[in-house]
């Protein structure tokens, strides 16, 4: 599957997808009690090369369980592994993946698998190296982890007891660096919300984590938050997840992978500029914040948290490669009388006369 957009804004190469696309965004300030909006628009030219190049990817602490479990899921997809299990024979699979299990709304009922919007490096040819404090192989770090089921890892024992990681410095502090609060990961809803929020007024937080050997990769998070609702009251919400730590962050750290070798072949410049003025992303690739935790930025740029913001930017962003809009949600054209006709006109369907709705439906 392909996606091919028919535009005179957009032209294809043997080597090249290359965009002219109308970025608009605004500007405010306040002047006083007034909010002076500027629209503002840019035209750019975006180029994206269509070559993808062979990818390996070097992993600190190869050998703890994320990066045996990482290694494991690309051999066992690329093998097309299946395992009996008490529920069932299982098959390899990268769901979780944005890039490999997700899809992109085109137009109405037509989505297409992300990968397939621009040419992506595939799972099955990126190769693992890496470091480890650890001198065990992979095969000896899978077992250790007890991630994957037996049965699973007697497949891939062959395969990955010949990798061995590269000799680590043992750095105690970078060990224990994801040990810390994220409480600045609603910085941006505070900030964005004086009717809420008195000015340094913040949410009350406690964040406690404590390692427990027993229950291995299979972490647990008890969570309660508390909101002030309409005329002084309280709504309290609970949450027990167990999650699957590994299993969870393997697919996050393939579309990182993926997607960060992907934007370095995307080349930018105003449409008034020479070929020579093209420029990459800022080297802090903040475009990929929905894989991180704490997202980071460009020094002195905002920082943006809502995970749905975060995954509409990088599918935002991929769309303008290839001259498509940002999904606005406006679907104007199922709301406006003359726009519903032209569609209609183009689709080969007629258009009642008149519409009537009853229950939800024409």
């Amino acid at each position: 599957m392909s996606v091919v957009v028919n535009s005179d804004k957009v032209k294809y190469t043997d080597n090249f997808i290359e965009t002219k696309y109308t970025y608009q965004y605004n500007k405010a300030r306040k002047n006083g009690d007034v909010v002076e909006v500027t629209p503002i628009s840019e035209n750019l030219v975006l180029k994206t090369s269509k070559k993808v190049p062979k990818l390996g990817v070097m992993l600190v602490g190869w050998g703890g369980n994320n990066g045996s479990t990482f290694t494991a899921a690309v051999i066992a997809n690329k093998l097309g592994l299946t395992w009996p299990t008490k529920k069932g024979v299982q098959q390899a699979n990268w769901y979780g993946s944005l890039t490999q299990a997700a899809t992109v709304a085109l137009g109405d009922d037509v989505f297409v698998p992300f990968s397939k919007l621009l040419p992506m490096v595939h799972p099955d040819d990126i190769v693992i190296g890496g470091w480890d404090i650890s001198s065990a192989n992979l095969a000896e770090s899978m077992e250790r982890a007890q991630v994957l089921e037996p049965m699973l890892q007697q497949q891939l024992k062959p395969h990955m007891q010949t990798l061995k990681p590269k000799p680590s410095v043992y750095i105690p502090e970078f060990i224990a660096a994801n040990q810390i609060s994220k409480s600045n990961v609603v910085d941006d809803m505070v900030n964005s919300n004086d009717i809420l929020y008195k000015p340094g007024e913040k949410p009350d937080h406690v964040v406690v984590i404590k390692y427990v050997p027993y229950v291995g990769d299979s972490k647990r998070a008890l969570d309660e938050y508390t909101s002030e609702i309409l005329m002084g009251g309280l709504n309290t919400l609970v949450i027990h997840n167990t999650c699957e730590d590994s299993l969870l962050a393997t697919p996050i750290m393939l579309d990182l992978i993926i997607l960060g070798e992907l934007f370095t072949r995307i080349k930018i410049k105003r449409e008034t500029s020479s070929d020579d003025e093209y420029t990459s992303f800022h080297p802090v690739l903040s475009v990929l914040s929905y894989l991180c935790k704490a997202p980071l930025v460009p020094k002195g740029t905002p920082v943006v948290n809502a995970l749905n913001k975060q995954r509409a930017c990088i599918e935002n962003v991929i769309k303008a490669c290839i001259g498509l809009p940002p999904e606005n949600n406006m679907t104007l054209e199922h709301k406006l009388p003359f726009l519903m006709a032209e569609n209609s006109k183009l689709d080969g369907e007629p258009l009642p006369k008149r519409i009537k709705m009853q229950n939800g439906q024409h």
